[in-house]
């Protein structure tokens, strides 16, 4: 009869033990999630500047091409123009014909 009634501070101590286990499981993965995220978040830091540089050439270089081909700028609205396309169209249909 004895038995019986200590199954019951077994089953406490027991149950105590298992949720120390888990909050120590859990700090431990915990632990490590934030290490992970501190390491990512520095790449991410780092990844974020050279991509920062990188638009920042690319703007610079935008920048030059627009320069550069100012001269030209009325020529290529002229070349674009849909009547201009449908002129050189027919002198590539007229040449292909003449073939």
């Amino acid at each position: 009869m004895t038995d019986l009634s200590w199954i019951g501070v077994w089953l406490l101590i027991v149950g105590a033990v298992a949720i120390v286990l888990e909050g120590a499981v859990a700090v431990m993965l915990t632990v490590r999630i934030a290490r992970r995220a501190e390491f990512l978040n520095a790449r991410l830091k780092s990844e974020q500047a050279q991509l920062t540089s990188a638009v920042d050439r690319l703007n610079q270089a935008l920048a030059d091409t627009q320069v550069l081909w100012q001269p030209y700028r009325r020529l290529l609205r002229w070349l674009g123009h849909p009547l201009t396309i449908a002129l050189m169209q027919s002198f590539a249909r007229r040449r292909a014909a003449a073939r």
